[in-house]
């Protein structure tokens, strides 16, 4: 398979998390801030409409690799600041597992921001 095609297989499969969780937090706005002020985050229904759109349009930018560098680079440091707010109680082992799977997710998203998104993307037509 040649490396664009692996370069695209990965953006899809990083964005499909971003997308879905961006959908569901802006389509029930109301529990996502009710579980956002669980975590005593400020303004919860403001913070879910804004990590919605973070969640959604950054996935749908990776998915068709329009401004890729720039939307992996805020990804990533969503899924460390998520991984640090939401998941640091280690005890459970779904905290420690979540916490772990953002911590890789920006580590891929890292590694997308150095090298690109590829040729076949908006970014590599444009390029």
């Amino acid at each position: 398979m040649p490396n664009s095609a692996i370069v695209l297989l990965g953006r899809i499969l990083l964005s499909i998390i971003f997308i879905l969780a961006g959908f569901g937090k802006l389509t029930g706005i109301a529990g996502t801030a009710q579980y956002f002020a669980s975590y005593g985050l400020p303004v919860p229904t403001a913070t879910a409409v804004i990590v919605g759109l973070i969640e959604l349009l950054g996935g749908l930018a990776v998915l068709i690799g329009l401004q890729t560098r720039i939307a992996a680079y805020v990804l990533a440091l969503f899924c460390i600041a998520s991984a640090l707010v939401a998941h640091m109680n280690w005890a459970d082992a779904g905290q420690l597992i979540n916490f772990q799977k953002n911590l890789a997710m920006a580590g891929g998203l890292l590694v997308l921001a150095a090298f690109g998104a590829g040729a076949y993307s908006v970014d590599g037509r444009r390029g």
